[in-house]
């Protein structure tokens, strides 16, 4: 009996770099808050079917973004360690198919956001003209100020989550959106922090190169406070119960002590993966107590 021989050797690699260029950890990293803030605004009804356009519709907005942020930054991954074997460094995918899947994936993404309704896809779109347009063409390359300006673009999936469901702007979206800001720009810095050498190596110009550590680590406290006050405002607004006023509280107040601590910090690399990390836990837990309603 003959037997066929697999010829899956090159599909398989062709299937991973078609995922591994969309940054599928940074997909589900949103979702997470996408999902959250979906469910506050549903206040405890269940829209499965409308629950489901919205996660294949940010997903795939997200996914494109992402396509065409490893297509632009191309030339600068080849110069940073940890971005060194993205796929398109390593030329997995010609450029023309590059352009092509994320042309694809953001239209489906925008087509399954304009089926819920016109506000949500007013938000995605906003998410991704920053990301793209803004952030990953310009701000990233040219500005100390670059995280701050992509941050906006990663507000947006949680407006997208809530508006999918409020299909109006109000004290909450607004809320969700300043807090999801406040919360990445200490996020990102962390990450500056322990990865200057590889900002440093491909010039981009991230506060950890054009500052000193210490600038970081007090813009950094800033933001967290701020974050803080935020996450009190989403409570005093009426959108949160009194579990996730006392949680939070405790969380926030945990984070600016890891903040602090980095002022005395022996090893700032040391010191910033655990802001990182945290950084992590506390969206997380952020997003589960408002999708729960706590």
């Amino acid at each position: 009996m003959d037997h066929v021989q697999p010829q899956n050797k090159h599909d398989v690699v062709r299937l991973s770099s078609l995922i591994s260029v969309t940054k599928p950890g940074i997909i589900l990293g949103n979702l997470i808050t996408v999902i959250g803030c979906f469910f506050l605004a549903s206040k405890g009804e269940w829209h499965a079917a409308l629950l489901f356009k919205v996660i294949i519709g940010i997903s795939l907005v997200i996914a494109s973004g992402c396509v065409f942020n490893n297509y632009i930054d191309k030339d600068i991954d080849k110069l940073m360690e940890r971005t060194q074997t993205r796929v398109m460094v390593r030329g997995l995918l010609p450029d023309w198919f590059a352009l092509s899947y994320g042309v694809l994936l953001g239209g489906l993404g925008f087509a399954f956001l304009a089926s819920i309704n016109l506000l949500t896809l007013v938000m995605g779109a906003i998410g991704f003209i920053f990301y793209v347009g803004v952030y990953s063409l310009w701000a990233k390359r040219h500005t100390e100020y670059g995280t701050v300006i992509g941050a906006v673009s990663g507000a947006m999936p949680m407006a997208v989550g809530y508006c999918a469901v409020s299909n109006h702007v109000d004290a909450g979206v607004l809320t969700l959106i300043l807090i999801s800001i406040l919360w990445q720009i200490p996020h990102s810095y962390a990450i500056g922090v322990f990865r200057s050498k590889d900002y440093r190596n491909a010039s981009i110009p991230i506060l950890s190169v054009t500052r000193a550590i210490s600038t970081v680590k007090v813009h950094s406290l800033a933001y967290i406070i701020a974050f803080s006050v935020a996450c009190v405002a989403l409570y005093a607004l009426g959108y949160a119960g009194n579990i996730y006023l006392i949680s939070m509280l405790v969380l926030s107040a945990w984070w600016v002590k890891l903040a602090c601590e980095g002022f005395s910090a022996e090893d700032d690399k040391k010191w910033a993966k655990k802001m990182f990390f945290f950084s992590i836990i506390i969206i997380s837990i952020f997003s589960l107590l408002i999708g729960l309603g706590l």
